[in-house]
This record gives structure tokens, sequence and C-alpha cells, in this order.
């Protein structure tokens, strides 16, 4: 019954004269989860999109935190169950599926 309530990633690349700069901000509330996505490029305004999921969208969904977890125990055990699939969020903010 674990459940990731809030993730924050955030990327910087040095390229130069044109840094770029990344951020993925997830928060799990009563009704589903909203992604925002920030992106950077230099010194131009950063560029905001946000993404709505409804908790029915969301049933089993695994975060990068719960990921690395999972991975963890599967190699502890040293077995992977065959058609182990869930819902994650990809690098753009949007759903789709990861298996193992």
């Amino acid at each position: 019954q674990l459940e990731t309530l809030e993730q924050e990633e955030q990327e910087r690349l040095e390229l130069r004269a044109h840094p770029v700069e990344r951020s993925t901000h997830m928060v799990r509330h009563q009704h589903g989860l909203t992604v925002t996505k920030t992106l950077r490029e230099g010194e131009a305004e950063p560029q905001r999109w946000s993404f709505y999921y409804s908790r029915g969208e969301l049933q089993g969904l695994l975060l990068e935190g719960a990921s690395l977890l999972l991975l963890r125990v599967l190699g502890c055990r040293q077995a992977v169950p065959p058609g182990l699939i869930f819902p994650a969020i990809d690098t753009e903010g949007r759903l789709c599926t990861s298996s193992y």
C-alpha cells in the first residue's frame, strides 16, 4: 500500500552559453495527480506545462522512486514475475506503461 505523495526531479545541462534546465513536479491529491513540467533554455522565460490524471487512470501507478524500490526487491529475490507491467509517467509528463 505504498504510495508516492510528491516527487520532484531537476536536471541542468551546461552547454557553454546555452544552459538548459528541466524540472518535473508531481503532486498526488484526493482526486488524482498533477504533473507540472518546466523548461528553461538560456535566458528565455521558462515554459510550463501541466497535466492532470484522475485516480482511475492511475490505478497501479509506479513513479520513479517506487520503481527503484521495486527493482531492488526484484534483484534481492532474483526473479521477475512474467507480465509485470505498470502505468508510469514518461519524460514528457504523459501517462505510459513500464514493463519489467
